[in-house]
């Protein structure tokens, strides 16, 4: 199969780290210009994240480019995404925050879109399972620069099989009626969740997200926490969902993107497994390409938490669901931080972003050189789409 040229441009737009807290989970979505001449508007957002704790997250911040990247706005915290305190399953003063956000426009409303799901914390760590999760979203305003206040996706049954259920960190799609194709995992109530993934069909008119349906529940129970964090696309008449899992990382397509085959684990072309394992992955589609973004083990990079950098990126065989080992190009260099939690946008026809902040746990991973950099890999096509 044809295997597409590009080149990678990598840019640190911002950084931060002062030995107690970074940026985290860096994302970026595109306003398209309202005219040919203007560039597009580039929305990033990042968590800052406390070092002393797991997954420990002080609120989402906002920055953007109207020039492609020469220059960016200073991160501003979004005063409508701070947290909720509530009472949740008898505990007082449970703290609700935006967690794991995807940014995302949506064409059928010319929208852009930030989704997650919420995280609880009591006191300072997270809330003990089992914990109630709910999948959220928030709207930005182009004409200030803000986000909205966040608001909950209504599942059914969120007492039952969706106690549990959040879209953090997902890629979804859009379908030819401007539905919204969202990834989400779930479970029940449970102090140890065996997760599993759908798809869920939701109407979205720009002001309100609003379930319809969901497809295919696809899990493995296989003693581990099962098929988590999935992420969507849309290539060549299909839907290919890739999703983590504590040992390895799976794969599955749809024709209608509701309903998919069974799972397949990640292998190279040559049929030796991908070696990523317990993080994301996510995808990058141009034209008549369709490439995945990981981590994964062999690389040198045992020092590194979950072997979660570098980052690398691939062509992939859409018919063979695997990854064409030759294509395997690093798109962020591995400095001892891990790189597991980024995000894709395409800017324009030219050329597609990867965006990661070097998330500076385990404490003393700077001694390999990394400095909590927010990272944007920018991929410039030989070749527009569709060429």
């Amino acid at each position: 199969m044809k295997l597409l040229p590009y080149t990678i441009r990598l840019e640190s737009p911002t950084r931060f780290f002062d030995g107690k807290k970074c940026w985290v989970h860096a994302r970026a979505g595109t306003i398209p210009p309202s005219l040919p001449a203007q560039a597009p508007k580039v929305v990033m957002t990042m968590l800052l994240a406390d070092m002393r704790g797991s997954d420990v997250f002080e609120g989402v911040y906002s920055m953007y480019t109207d020039d492609l990247g020469k220059t960016w706005s200073p991160p501003q915290k979004a005063a409508a995404l701070t947290e909720r305190v509530e009472c949740v399953a008898g505990l007082p003063e449970v703290h609700i925050r935006f967690a794991d956000p995807v940014v995302k426009w949506h064409a059928g409303s010319q929208t852009l879109l930030l989704t997650g799901h919420t995280a609880k914390y009591h006191g300072f760590h997270l809330m003990p399972p089992p914990r109630p999760r709910h999948t959220i979203y928030s709207l930005y305003n182009p004409a200030t620069n803000e986000w909205g206040e966040w608001r909950k996706l209504l599942l059914p049954d969120d007492r039952g099989k969706f106690y549990n259920a959040g879209a953090g960190s997902a890629q979804w799609a859009e379908d030819r009626e401007g539905n919204i194709l969202l990834p989400f995992y779930f479970s029940g109530r449970a102090e140890k969740p065996n997760y599993r993934s759908t798809v869920a069909r939701c109407r979205f008119d720009g002001k309100e997200m609003e379930y319809i349906e969901h497809g295919s529940e696809i899990g493995l129970d296989d003693g581990t926490r099962g098929l988590y964090e999935p992420s969507l696309v849309y290539f060549g008449g299909k839907y290919y969902l890739t999703l983590r899992h504590d040992r390895t990382g799976y794969v599955t397509w749809s024709a209608d993107g509701l309903h998919y085959a069974p799972v397949r684990e990640w292998c190279f072309d040559d049929g030796r497994p991908l070696g990523n394992y317990n993080t994301q992955q996510h995808w990058v589609a141009h034209g008549d390409g369709l490439f995945l973004v990981y981590t994964r083990r062999g690389a040198g990079n045992d020092h590194v938490f979950r072997h979660r950098a570098p980052l690398f990126m691939a062509q992939v065989d859409p018919e063979n669901l695997c990854v064409i080992r030759q294509s395997e190009r690093i798109l962020v260099p591995e400095r001892g931080a891990r790189l597991g939690n980024f995000g894709v946008t395409e800017v324009t026809g030219q050329e597609t972003w990867v965006t990661v902040a070097e998330w500076m746990q385990p404490l003393g991973v700077e001694k390999y050189g990394s400095d909590g950099s927010v990272f944007v890999a920018r991929i410039l096509w030989a070749s527009p789409p569709g060429m």
